[in-house]
């Protein structure tokens, strides 16, 4: 009887889509992939911030999504497993959600154009993290129900939501902190 193959160097390089499907090689990192995988996914943002602009960001986002969604379930039909962690184009793909669209909304709260900074940028890393392994709510939901590669994609979107409204309430709360020590009073 055939064994399913491992995740390994030789399963990375048997074809393109298991390639992207590990994160380029970052979900071979033997302790903690899904970190691993985060930590690409910023990188390869901070990379992509100053190559593309602002307008083709959504267009990679969904092409990134819909295409992880076939990517992620080839590799995972061919590992024999429902969600294997060395597949972590969801936790990239999740990132690059959740550090755009906090760029994007400090962008419009501020006018400012510039890189996201970096104490945002990893609030952004730890929340995503601390959604994607505690799995809360509709986050577990999406991984326990779900099955296939929209279910090892979904559940990571639906973490980095999470922590988008995580930083935009702290955002929110901050500017009213802020407010409050200058002296700026909110009409009523």
């Amino acid at each position: 009887m055939n064994q399913p193959p491992r995740a390994d160097w030789r399963f990375l390089l048997a074809s393109p889509w298991n390639f992207l499907a590990m994160g380029c090689g970052s979900g071979l990192s033997p302790v903690a992939p899904g970190t691993a995988g985060s930590l690409f996914g910023w990188a390869t943002w901070l990379l992509l911030q100053g190559l593309l602009p602002t307008w083709a960001w959504p267009l990679l986002l969904l092409v990134g999504f819909a295409g992880g969604v076939w990517i992620c379930e080839r590799a995972a039909r061919a590992l024999g497993l429902h969600d294997p962690a060395p597949l972590v184009w969801d936790e990239v793909v999740a990132m690059w959600l959740v550090l755009w669209l906090t760029q994007w909304g400090v962008d419009a709260l501020t006018g400012a154009h510039g890189l996201l900074p970096w104490p945002l940028q990893l609030a952004g890393f730890a929340l995503f993290r601390l959604f994607d392994a505690l799995k809360p709510g509709p986050v577990g939901w999406a991984d326990r129900k779900l099955s296939g590669g929209l279910g090892i994609m979904l559940d990571d979107i639906v973490a980095a939501v999470f922590s988008l409204l995580c930083l935009a309430v702290g955002l929110v709360g901050w500017g009213f902190i802020d407010m409050w020590m200058h002296g700026i009073r909110v009409p009523a």
